[in-house]
């Protein structure tokens, strides 16, 4: 506990301090032959099949936190996504891709390697799924919001829906992630990188449905995801502010 919260402090006091070490590995993605999307092997198959202990996974958490927030909501300017809520499957499938060098995310990477073993990366996937998805998260503000949304929701229903669920809250059984109270600017990124096969561990059904998608659709669809909600799973709305 100590290592992770002295971590974790030094992160709060100094965002842009760097951990020295070993640069992150960089095995073939999805282009590649040597990969498959979700191939149940390795540390994320082990992680997959232990139970996550959620006191000690909260703990885990801590250094998490710094960047995420301790309440899982992340950045509204998109730089850290939200993650409070997300399936137990799709945390640790994307942690175990970083730390093996299927998904390129060298910010993340150093703080991925903390974790000690599947069971302490089971633990914070355990931890991140029980949190409430706060309900202040980063929207798009446009001046033409109803339109986009209203676009981005045709879209959605077309091509999105099936997967990621009409509320945005995906399918743990197959990996698809929860979508609801994310923030537009990382919806956005990501959906960008996906199309233009920067995200190297992206599922291919995805990646063929989002590859004729313009920007401008794009924009659309994440303005759209990032005005859903899942009834029951978002956090209660605090006590109203004195003026």
């Amino acid at each position: 506990m100590k290592q992770h919260l002295v971590v974790a402090l030094v992160l709060a006091l100094a965002p842009a301090v760097a951990f020295a070490g070993a640069p992150a590995p960089k095995k073939e993605g999805i282009e590649g032959k040597a990969y498959v999307w979700n191939a149940q092997e390795g540390e994320k198959i082990e992680a997959l099949h232990k139970k996550g202990d959620v006191k000690a996974g909260q703990e885990a958490y801590e250094i998490c936190g710094a960047c995420h927030l301790p309440s899982g909501a992340g950045r509204p300017d998109g730089t850290f996504p939200q993650l409070a809520g997300q399936h137990t499957t799709v945390v640790i499938k994307q942690m175990a891709d970083i730390r093996a060098g299927l998904r390129d995310n060298p910010t993340m990477y150093p703080f991925a390697q903390t974790l000690t073993d599947a069971q302490e990366l089971a633990d914070v996937a355990a931890y991140i799924e029980k949190l409430c998805i706060p309900v202040d998260h980063g929207k798009y503000e446009g001046a033409d919001a109803a339109m986009q949304i209203a676009k981005g929701k045709e879209l959605y229903q077309k091509q999105c829906l099936e997967c990621h669920g009409k509320n945005g809250e995906g399918n743990k059984e197959k990996f698809f992630p929860v979508i609801a109270g994310q923030h537009y600017k990382y919806l956005l990124r990501q959906m960008t990188e996906i199309r233009d096969g920067h995200r190297r561990n992206a599922n291919p059904d995805m990646v063929k449905v989002i590859k004729p998608y313009t920007n401008d659709q794009l924009v659309a669809i994440s303005a759209y995801q990032s005005s859903l909600t899942m009834p029951g799973s978002m956090c209660k709305a605090g006590p109203a502010k004195k003026k």
